[in-house]
């Protein structure tokens, strides 16, 4: 049950789309995390993961880069990673100071069935959402984050660039 106050300069939070952003987040965030306990993680190690998948071995200043966090918050990560047998660590062969970072066979087999639980999830949630109507919520949650200078996450790559298009800001008059 949800009860409206309504603050005294008559704004009503329960209205803004941006209260129903942050309602749906938690919800969706803490679904997530009950479906990847069982499988030994959670999302702070899937964002890592699915970089790692996708770059393959790479040093930790890259990961920074993708990843978004301090640099002290990251080498907690990934010892807390590296313990639980997610990531294994190897010397870079073009740099003697720094080590490479990469996916365990473990890490692997658990993101296939991490992707999956997490479909389910994302399924549930958008039950009785059209296809056409998940567009519509992606680009206008996009928008959403780039008007507010956030990252677009797969949209920029372990160098910076750009992939998949040039990010747009829009505007509409509604």
């Amino acid at each position: 049950m949800i009860i409206r106050q309504e603050a005294a300069s008559g704004w009503d939070p329960t209205a803004s789309p941006t209260f129903w952003i942050n309602d749906a987040s938690r919800v969706v965030m803490r679904r997530f995390e009950e479906r990847l306990r069982p499988l030994g993680f959670g999302m702070a190690y899937f964002r890592v993961i699915v970089t790692l998948e996708a770059h393959g071995m790479v040093q930790q200043k890259d990961l920074l880069k993708v990843i978004q966090v301090e640099q002290p918050t990251m080498a907690v990560l990934l010892k807390r990673m590296e313990r639980d047998r997610f990531i294994a660590r190897k010397p870079d062969p073009n740099d003697s100071r720094a080590q490479l970072i990469g996916l365990t066979s473990r890490a692997r087999v658990m993101l296939g069935k991490a992707k999956t639980e997490m479909s389910n999830v994302v399924e549930q949630a958008m039950t009785g959402i059209s296809a056409k109507d998940r567009e519509v919520m992606v680009r206008a949650l996009k928008t959403v984050v780039m008007n507010l200078g956030g990252d677009m996450g797969e949209e920029t790559g372990l160098d910076g660039s750009s992939r998949g298009g040039t990010a747009r800001r829009t505007t509409t008059n509604s």
